[in-house]
This record gives structure tokens, C-alpha cells and sequence, in this order.
């Protein structure tokens, strides 16, 4: 595992994506994995070395805002806009001109903004728990915690904290759960808090919140496209992924049991089918 730092320019200038790194630098193939909306890079240790074992170059992102980038000045520019905008042109300073793309809840969206652009440099793309639509019910329930600062006096008080929120996640082991608390928070002078910016949150104020309506992106996306669907997801209606089968790019459905939004990739039953899709 290496950790890196890019530092985009242009009209990105100043902002810093840390990446988690695994594999071959000079591996014929790179897979992106971007995280959903609180979430960071590591969500991804486990993916990533099962895709490495298989001869692929990993590059976990932390998305602005998250883990080791660097926070946005202007928190009203916490968008997937944005987001696709800063990532395309990582993707640009890194040389690689097509890479596959796995990307849970929000990095999906960013993944299809990519996907659907002329010069798209998706080749293949895996959806974790995301589609091109999405309920309001569900981002109303997301509101509710994205960008609450809690302060935390142990490591197993964050862990109780991310065990309560992202129960959706699944039935994860102890250890499991205690990686991902490791990873999801920083240290500061009063405690611990989570390892993002509060700030993610300012797009989600002082507006009413919609049925998100990407239907048109969709279609415009030529890459295949594996979706992962938790079984009681209530972002990604099982209505959508059927609709998802009829409509829009070479589309495969993968529903996983046991879970809601999102499935955490971290057990060997939901990576392999990922990792010998994108290596098929």
C-alpha cells in the first residue's frame, strides 16, 4: 500500500487528492474506487487487495472534503459536479487515458457523470448501490446525519456511532467494523471526530430535497456496467435496477443479501463476484 498526494491546477488550483495506492504501477489495468458521501479511500482495503492479487493497479480517492484531500474553501462547491470535474482532471494529471471505475453511492454518481461525457475515460464501470434515480425518502434520510460533527472520547465510541448510522451496511464482523471506525476518524485537541469536513453539508441546506432524476446521464453511458444492489436498499428500488436492464448501457444486476445502502465490500462474498467481473 502507498499513499499519495496530486495537487490539481487550472481552475482546481490548490485542491489535494490523497490516494491510496496497491498494485503494479505499470499494470496494463487501473481500477478507481471512489467512496459515498461521508465515507473516505479505505472503505476500499479489501476490494483494492483482492483486485491487486488479480494484476490490477488500485487507486482508492479520497474525494475532496474526505480522509487525506484537501477541504474546499467554498463549501457550496460540495457537489458531484464538482467532484467530476476535480476527478477527471486527476485522472488527466495521472496519465491514464481508461481506467475501470467502482464507485458506492456518491462516487457512483461521479462514475456516471464520467461514463456519460464523449471523452468519458470510464472502460468499465461498477455501481455500488446507485442509479439514475433516486428517492427522496432516501436523501431525506441521508440529510438527517451528513455532516453532523460529533466529538468522540475513545475509538469504541466511534465505532458504536458508525455501528448505529451505517447499519444498512450489514451484518460486518468486529473487525470490520473496528477498521472502519480506525479510518473514519482524525484527531484533534477535544477528541475525535469524523474525518471529513463539516462543511459537506452546506449543499444540503436551505433547500428542499427532490427525487434526484438522472435518467438522461444514464443513457448517454456506453460502458458496461455491473450494479450492486443491497437486497433492502432504499436508495437503489429494485423498480430502478429492473428499469436499469432496459435502458441505457450493457447492464448487469447483482443483488446482495443482507444488506441496505451500501454494501461495505469488505466480505469475500461481495468482492470476488466484483473482482472477476471487472477482470473478465
Amino acid at each position: 500500500m502507498r499513499l499519495l498526494e496530486v495537487e490539481l491546477d487550472g481552475p482546481q488550483a490548490g485542491v489535494r487528492i490523497g490516494i491510496v495506492e496497491r498494485g503494479d504501477p505499470a499494470a496494463a489495468r487501473t481500477v478507481v474506487c471512489v467512496h459515498g458521501l461521508t465515507r473516505n479511500a479505505r472503505d476500499f482495503d479489501a476490494l483494492a487487495e483482492a483486485l491487486a492479487a488479480r494484476g490490477a493497479r488500485v487507486l482508492a480517492v479520497d474525494v475532496p472534503g474526505r480522509g487525506r484531500s484537501s477541504w474546499l474553501a467554498d463549501k457550496r462547491h460540495y457537489t458531484v459536479p464538482t467532484y467530476a470535474a476535480q476527478l477527471a482532471r486527476l485522472l488527466e494529471l495521472l496519465g491514464l487515458e481508461a481506467v475501470d471505475w467502482v464507485g458506492t453511492s456518491m462516487g457512483g454518481l461521479i462514475g456516471m457523470a464520467l461514463a456519460a461525457t464523449p471523452d468519458g475515460r470510464i472502460r468499465r464501470l461498477v455501481l455500488n448501490d446507485v442509479g439514475p434515480f433516486v428517492p427522496r425518502a432516501a436523501l431525506e434520510t441521508i440529510r438527517s446525519y451528513v455532516g453532523t460533527d460529533p466529538l468522540f472520547a475513545s475509538l469504541e465510541e466511534a465505532e458504536a456511532y458508525l455501528r448505529r448510522i451505517h447499519a444498512p451496511f450489514g451484518r460486518l464482523t468486529d473487525a470490520q467494523w473496528r477498521h472502519l471506525a480506525e479510518h473514519s476518524v482524525r484527531v484533534t485537541p477535544e477528541g475525535l471526530r469524523l474525518h471529513y469536513d463539516p462543511g459537506i453539508r452546506v449543499p444540503w441546506e436551505g433547500q428542499a430535497v427532490a427525487d434526484i432524476d438522472l435518467w438522461p446521464l444514464w443513457e448517454a453511458i456506453t460502458a458496461p456496467t455491473l450494479v450492486l444492489r443491497g437486497a433492502e436498499s432504499t436508495l437503489l428500488l429494485e423498480e430502478t435496477a429492473r428499469a436499469m436492464l432496459r435502458r441505457g448501457p450493457e447492464c448487469e444486476i447483482l443483488t446482495l443479501p443482507g444488506c441496505g445502502h451500501a454494501p461495505a465490500l469488505l466480505d469475500p462474498t461481495q468482492i470476488e463476484p466484483v473482482a472477476a467481473w471487472l477482470v473478465r
